[in-house]
């Protein structure tokens, strides 16, 4: 059986001179006929399962059988060519260089450093939907680097008003969670009928006046972290949005649990400050609601906030902040990883050593948050494994699906200059063109004053 007329020698291998290859093969002429009906040609005779021939009408099993064989020696001298680019790889069809189809991907999860593997090649019939690569060759699965490209893979283009869309989401869910920590406050149970309930860890650990602020602090030492990482990473604008998208919907959980039920107050140190507030109107509501909104909720703002338990929102951001930093920064960066882990830690200890919160608040919200951050980066790193399930996404995910519309992987570490683009503008529209070019050095075509080719 000659298997080179599918290879090189033969460039055009349509679906007429594939039949007459299948009448050399011993393949009865009707059959050969019915190839052709169906306008199989080489590359697509590579693809066939027994499924496919089933639709096409062939019922004979012996007779499925011998072409399965026939397709599975066909694979196997492909991959025995060995080719080193697409330029070489043995074609079956004139135009066509690049047969690869990816089978088998491994979808990979947030902090995955690999993204690359080779195809692996299946060299026996195939079950119904499943897809066969041709050729051994990497796949790459990460998002190529703008550095080397016209354009980033991830995500073409991201849009401004996208990122404007989030942060207003992020703003409304946290005023939304203001108004009802006041509407808590004023629900909360009176300390000397109710006193804290029994807690595992909060009865073992010792009570700490300054914790609740060296917690503040550790937040506000990861959110300087990470408005770095922001401000150098040169896809910026897809990581604020995913981390407006995403602490937005922490906080309206948050909005939600919290007033469903009302805890007593965890600590007898709170007696005296955690008393229910009385508001006599819907504007003092709102103005006490400010006070949250404007302060952030801390205690070094002068903001103290009662009833807030299940679960807590100290957590929720410095746990947030801690994944953002290790999964958009260079896997490498060992150091910065174990000290901004460090600093969730001693975060989370201190909120229990201050007694503000019960155990079960900040599991909770270590729990919702890591599992939210992991999905959502899972989804959108994954979506070219999901299309089939789009509307679907639409429906249980309509803020994933509309955000991450456009995404098509994972974000690669890259870090830029952000002072490059506002040095380009200058040098292109507001200085003389002699003088930008003394004065900033060029780094990129400035497209403002001539067109370059």
């Amino acid at each position: 059986m000659d298997l080179s007329f599918l290879s090189d020698g033969h460039k055009d291998c349509s679906p007429v001179s594939f039949a007459l290859w299948l009448k050399e093969c011993g393949f009865k002429a009707p059959l050969c006929d019915l190839f052709e009906q169906h306008a199989i040609d080489g590359e697509s005779f590579g693809l066939l399962n027994e499924n496919d021939l089933r639709e096409m009408g062939i019922e004979q099993i012996g007779l499925r059988k011998r072409i399965l064989f026939l397709i599975d020696q066909w694979r196997s001298y492909v991959k025995h060519q060995k080719p080193q680019s697409p330029g070489e790889i043995p074609s079956l069809v004139g135009p066509t260089n690049d047969l690869t189809v990816a089978t088998h991907v491994r979808p990979f999860a947030p902090n995955s450093r690999i993204r690359t593997k080779s195809d692996r090649t299946y060299n026996s019939s195939l079950a119904y939907g499943e897809r066969v690569s041709l050729f051994e060759r990497p796949v790459a699965y990460r998002c190529l680097s703008s550095q080397s490209e016209s354009y980033s893979v991830c995500e073409n283009n991201p849009k401004l008003w996208k990122v404007a869309v989030s942060a207003f989401y992020a703003m409304f869910a946290f005023s939304i969670t203001s108004f009802v920590m006041v509407l808590v406050h004023e629900r909360l149970p009176d300390m000397s009928k109710y006193p804290p309930l029994p807690d595992i860890l909060l009865d073992n650990l010792p009570y700490i006046p300054w914790a609740f602020e060296a917690a503040e602090v550790v937040a506000v030492a990861l959110l300087a972290i990470w408005l770095a990482v922001l401000a150098f990473h040169r896809h910026r604008f897809i990581l604020l949005r995913r981390y407006c998208s995403l602490l937005g919907t922490v906080f309206l959980l948050r909005s939600v649990t919290m007033f469903i039920t009302s805890l007593s107050a965890p600590g007898r140190h709170l007696s005296t400050e955690c008393r229910p507030f009385v508001f006599h109107s819907f504007s003092e509501r709102l103005l006490r609601a400010a006070e949250i909104f404007f302060g952030l909720g801390m205690t070094l703002r002068g903001v103290r906030t009662c009833g807030d338990y299940i679960f807590s929102g100290h957590t929720a951001v410095i746990t947030m902040l801690n994944f953002f930093i290790t999964e958009y920064t260079p896997a490498n960066f060992h150091p910065l990883h174990t000290f901004t882990w460090i600093l969730n830690v001693f975060g989370v200890f201190f909120i229990l050593a201050a007694h503000e919160h019960y155990s079960i608040d900040v599991f909770v919200a270590v729990y919702i948050t890591s599992r939210l951050f992991l999905y959502y980066h899972w989804l959108a790193n994954n979506q070219f494994l999901m299309r089939q399930d789009k509307q679907r996404a639409r429906i249980w995910f309509p803020l994933f699906a509309f955000f991450e519309s456009e995404s098509r992987g994972s974000v690669p570490p890259e870090f830029s200059n952000p002072f490059d683009g506002l040095l380009q503008f200058l040098k292109c529209r507001l200085l003389p063109r002699h003088v930008s070019r003394i004065l900033i050095p060029p780094r990129a075509p400035c497209y403002f004053h001539e067109k370059v080719n």
